[in-house]
């Protein structure tokens, strides 16, 4: 489970990322990501994600309820391994040149874009984890990013690998409620 809220966490920090890029529009974000964990073979990540979806309906209604505070939606991928996450960016956000924040304590680092790309990196407390990676902007409504993670999952450090790619979906952002902005 642990590992899922850290791929949630570093997901919402790409969005993040992402969101401060001028071009960019407001409105709901769908983030789909495959990941691979070092160690763990699809068929694993495939047994994890049956084991929340198995979860009883008050353990994962706690869950969602914890992810829609962190303005997250979160849902399976249609492949072992894959994650989707649908994120929400006010028209505020986006003019104010502000961004969700990661869930837990974390800082982000971005470099300047340059031409149609970016590279990132952060670091959380909590959950305890840190990364980088890098955003290949296709339009003000696609991108493709690249992410390694490194955390600890039952006192045993992991390295996660993550491909995704995001997709504006509309201006309006409907139950998912807006990111909580970047702490300063």
């Amino acid at each position: 489970m642990k590992p899922l809220l850290v791929i949630a966490a570093a997901t919402l920090a790409v969005a993040s990322f992402c969101a401060s890029a001028q071009s960019m529009r407001p409105g709901l974000w769908e983030i789909n990501n495959r990941m691979q964990m070092a160690g763990q073979t699809e068929k694993e990540m495939a047994q994890m994600q049956q084991q929340m979806a198995n979860l009883p309906p008050e353990q994962r209604r706690m869950m969602e309820d914890m992810m829609a505070k962190q303005g997250l939606s979160m849902g399976a991928g249609s492949a072992p391994g894959a994650l989707s996450v649908r994120v929400c960016m006010t028209q505020e956000m986006a003019e104010r040149d502000e961004v969700p924040a990661a869930p837990g304590d974390c800082k982000n680092t971005v470099s300047p874009r340059s031409g149609d790309s970016m590279n990132f990196s952060f670091s959380c407390a909590t959950p305890p984890s840190s990364g980088e990676g890098r955003i290949i902007f296709l339009s003000p409504e696609n991108y493709t990013m690249k992410m390694n993670v490194s955390t600890t999952a039952q006192g045993k450090p992991e390295k996660i690998s993550m491909d995704g790619s995001a997709r504006w979906l509309s201006a309006e952002c409907g139950a998912v409620k807006p990111a909580p902005m970047t702490r300063k």
